[in-house]
């Protein structure tokens, strides 16, 4: 099965029953907490991702990060690891914030760009997004100076890519292709 599949998986199923328990927020600020602990450390992903490391010393370091959590949460964390899908924590996360906020009538956008947005510039994102969506979207925005100019949006599974780079390549495709 795709890893993105599985993690959407998991992810509907934690929301079913956060929503039976009527602990949707709670466990938004999970997801949040574990997307934001594992984005923000290079030794927790590796540890994640290392084949070497026994799942039983994983399960005690991530319960111990986690400790605060709620226990749908540590769950979710006991369940990965039954089903040797550690790996997958922070897309399934990720997909529960997004699933959540769809629940809620709310999107996230993200908006990658050379530069970061003048507060102008993002109120017309945002406004244009909503348009497109029909819900309240809150924009995130990421800087990344390899795109160049331009920018990429990304909301829930859907992607536009008006980057420099990507018209680059998609020139040099061509190019290359009439040669």
């Amino acid at each position: 099965m795709n890893e993105s599949r599985a993690a959407a998986r998991y992810a509907r199923a934690i929301l079913d029953f956060a929503v039976e328990k009527k602990k949707t927020d709670v466990l938004e600020n999970d997801m949040r907490a574990i997307v934001e602990t594992i984005g923000g450390s290079k030794e927790l992903r590796e540890m994640l991702s290392s084949p070497v490391l026994k799942a039983e010393a994983k399960k005690k370091a991530l319960l111990s990060v986690f400790k605060g959590c709620d226990s749908i949460t540590e769950g979710l964390l006991n369940l990965l690891f039954q089903n040797r899908r550690i790996n997958l924590l922070n897309e399934v996360a990720l997909k529960y914030i997004i699933l959540n906020e769809e629940l809620k009538g709310e999107g996230v956008a993200f908006v990658t760009t050379a530069v970061p947005l003048s507060g102008e510039l993002e109120k017309r994102v945002l406004k244009e997004v909503s348009k497109i969506t029909g819900n309240k979207v809150v924009l995130k925005n990421k800087i990344d100076e390899s795109i160049v100019g331009g920018f990429i949006l990304r909301i829930g599974d859907l992607q536009y890519d008006a980057s420099i780079a990507n018209q680059l390549n998609t020139i040099k495709r061509e190019f290359t292709k009439s040669v």
